[in-house]
């Protein structure tokens, strides 16, 4: 169906695909794996001729015997959503949030005169009930604010698959989701493609994903394809270097020489949280949501703590909260015996820093890496030695003083998350909480910030609140861990023994849920 036959690609004299040569025949899926900057999404741009202005291409691409280096751009729009379709990370950025999501699917039918707008609605809502949203549950008119990040994806994918295209691109469609939600997104995949006869690339950095859904395995270093061959074969044999790198970076267990105190550092005590819906009648009380219910937990001084769950469960309104960032309507938190709310003092505020998912969102582009530091000290003051801590943060996590005079542009994915850690460390922190703080970092570099957080933790006595889906990061960082689900923790405790021993139907489905990657 699709064949890549020595693609080389130069963007500013500098080469970023290497003779690259891959093929997908009809209903199979070719997973293509390696790090950030390893050529995976500049093969799919250069499947889809959308690579930068100015790049140099040699090489061939076929699609069924028809080489789309030969097609004019009008006649390559016409292969765009038709006859190669594309599924990306982030749906919220990839959907346009003022359309409903009949319209976006609705739109490639028409943007491409396969059928009149009744027709093209008509295709819409057969499309998306095609990937589970059903639509007397999800009507055309919803907009993709209204849908959970899962539900997003599948409206993605409706997109992508509206014209039944023969080649289905899939760039990191599951990184963002639960364990759960992966899971249905990636039987979707897999259904679809046998049952539509697509040939499907799947891009992704998580091996145990790929091992899941591929056929067969390319593993990409350097804009080079370094090893190639059936799932089950590159993963047992691994016979290149760099492919037996992954597979221990993605089963990479930090050392962790933690001191845990009984002292409770963080106190949670019946927490509930309540959000207001819409008036739905004129009279009466408005009807309010409760995404925390009654939630009680202790963190101790040194403790990793872990929480999991599926999105929507409360984590990250719990989170919200014990940030001091939204009152609660009921219950308490306190830290080290002090109450925390939205009002509390700064110097309380500043024991607690929070690291997010994804830095480069959370940091202002313009502002150099020295004012991005400093955030913390807007609410209590600058200190008088702070060039000393902007660069002590710096060097704590693995950077150099002289890296505080740069943009967040300038460094790569792994060292911005570095920042994001060195932003949390400046004020001299007790608590962290790290929220899906290496979820969108591929596997060596995601163990490289593992062991750093480790390294921190134990040369600065912190706690850490640790929020992820990836079950088997949560595993391998926490002592203990609490599962919630709609609101409420179901279970909780020591970590092994929840992941050895599940006591929770909910415990053990995640766990069913989550991919594994093959044993070496």
């Amino acid at each position: 169906m699709i064949g890549i036959e020595r693609l080389s690609v130069v963007l500013g004299g500098v080469p970023v695909l290497r003779d690259v040569s891959l093929a997908i025949p009809p209903g199979r899926t070719l997973g293509l794996v390696g790090e950030s900057g390893s050529g995976k999404s500049m093969t799919a741009f250069s499947v889809m001729r959308l690579l930068p202005q100015g790049a140099r291409v040699t090489g061939e691409i076929t699609l069924e015997s028809r080489s789309l280096a030969s097609l004019s751009e009008r006649q390559m729009c016409a292969v765009r959503g038709a006859e190669i379709g594309m599924i990306f990370q982030e749906p919220m950025t990839a959907l346009n949030p003022v359309r409903t999501i009949g319209d976006q699917v609705a739109e490639t039918l028409l943007v491409h005169g396969a059928a009149t707008r009744s027709e093209a609605q008509g295709v819409a809502r057969e499309r998306l009930a095609r990937v589970g949203l059903s639509p007397d549950r999800f009507p055309l008119d919803r907009y993709p604010h209204e849908l959970s990040g899962g539900q997003r994806q599948r409206v993605c994918i409706a997109l992508a698959i509206a014209l039944r295209p023969k080649l289905l691109i899939a760039d990191e469609p599951t990184t963002a989701l639960d364990v759960t939600t992966q899971a249905q997104i990636l039987a979707l995949l897999r259904e679809l493609v046998r049952e539509e006869g697509m040939s499907c690339l799947f891009i992704t950095h998580d091996l145990a994903v790929v091992a899941e859904m591929a056929d067969e395995i390319a593993v990409m270093q350097a804009g080079g394809v370094v090893e190639q061959g059936p799932t089950g074969t590159v993963l047992r044999e691994k016979r290149h270097p760099y492919t037996r790198a992954l597979f221990e970076a993605s089963g990479h267990q930090p050392a962790r020489t933690t001191r845990v105190e009984d002292a409770p550092l963080l106190e949670v005590r019946g927490a509930v949280r309540d959000y207001a819906l819409k008036r739905v009648r004129f009279f009466g009380p408005r009807p309010a949501f409760r995404a925390v219910d009654g939630v009680s937990f202790a963190l101790r001084r040194g403790e990793s703590l872990g929480l999991v769950g599926e999105s929507g469960c409360g984590k990250s309104t719990l989170t919200r909260a014990i940030l001091g960032l939204e009152p609660l309507q009921g219950g308490e938190i306190r830290l080290d015996g002090a109450p925390v709310s939205p009002d509390m003092p700064p110097e309380l505020r500043r024991r607690m820093q929070v690291v997010f998912q994804d830095p480069y969102g959370s940091f202002n582009p313009r502002h150099r890496v020295s004012r991005l530091l400093t955030e913390p000290f807007h609410l209590t003051g600058q200190p008088p030695d702070l060039d000393n801590r902007i660069a002590e943060a710096l060097e704590n996590v693995g950077l150099t003083a002289s890296d505080a005079e740069k943009f967040p542009h300038e460094f790569s994915g792994g060292q911005r998350q570095r920042i994001a850690i060195a932003r949390a460390l400046i004020a001299r922190p007790e608590l962290i909480v790290l929220d899906e703080a290496v979820s969108a970092l591929d596997v060596r570099v995601r163990a490289q910030i593992l062991d750093l957080l480790a390294d921190l933790q134990a040369r600065f006595a912190l706690s850490y609140l640790f929020i992820a889906h990836d079950l088997s990061v949560v595993r391998s960082v926490t002592d203990r861990v609490m599962v919630m689900r709609v609101g409420r923790i179901v279970e909780e405790g020591e970590t092994e023994a929840v992941f050895s021993a599940p006591q929770d139907g909910y415990t053990r489905a995640l766990l069913k849920a989550a991919p594994v990657l093959p044993a070496a």
